[in-house]
Parts: structure tokens; sequence; C-alpha cells
């Protein structure tokens, strides 16, 4: 028997597509709160306080794939920002939308249930 919670585990673990306008397939998930720490750490404790730096590396680390070839969790400030520069804009604005678009849904539930 499945219930609420599991169902909104499920939800927040499965993998979310994107398309950005070069036409690039990105296969995103939501960082775990482990996922966020390990950010944390490897940004640093003077970009951990920079927001928006914070906020692009989110984006950046939620990517697990492009075009089917998997990517790895950065490890460190050089990686989260080669990821960065990897997207570029075309992948980052597509990855926020794709993370919002996602985000609407499971807020809804969370207010019916």
């Amino acid at each position: 028997m499945e219930t609420p919670s599991s169902r909104l585990i499920a939800a927040a673990q499965a993998a979310i597509e994107a398309v950005d306008t070069r036409g690039r397939r990105l296969s995103l998930r939501r960082l775990s709160a482990l996922d966020k720490l390990r950010m944390f750490k490897a940004a640093g404790p003077v970009l951990s306080d920079n927001r928006a730096w914070l906020g692009m590396a989110l984006l950046a680390c939620s990517v697990t794939a492009i075009d089917d070839v998997p990517v790895p969790l950065p490890a460190n400030e050089g990686q989260i920002e080669a990821m960065v520069q990897r997207l570029g804009d075309a992948g980052i604005a597509a990855i926020g939308d794709a993370l919002q678009r996602d985000q609407a849904p499971a807020d809804m539930a969370v207010v019916k249930n």
C-alpha cells in the first residue's frame, strides 16, 4: 500500500527532463539535503553565503545527465563552475524552468493533505 508520504518521496526523487534551446536533453533531479550539504562544502564558506552564485550552482548541480551521458555531482568550486560553463545560459534557463514547473504539483499535493 502506498502512503501519501511515499508518493511525495517518490515524486521528489523522480527524474525531471528538460530540453534547452540548443536541443540538449538534460536529466535533472531535486537535490537531497545531503547533496546540498556536499555542494556547500564544495563551494566553501565565502561562496556558500553568495546567494546569486549559490542559486546558479544549485541549478547546475541538479543535472544528472546531458543527452543521456551521466554527469557526476560536482565536488569542488572548479567543477561547479565548469558545469555552469558547459550548460551556459540556455541550459541554466531550461533547468530553472523545468524545476519550477515540476515544483507546482508537489506543492499542491502537500497543501491538499
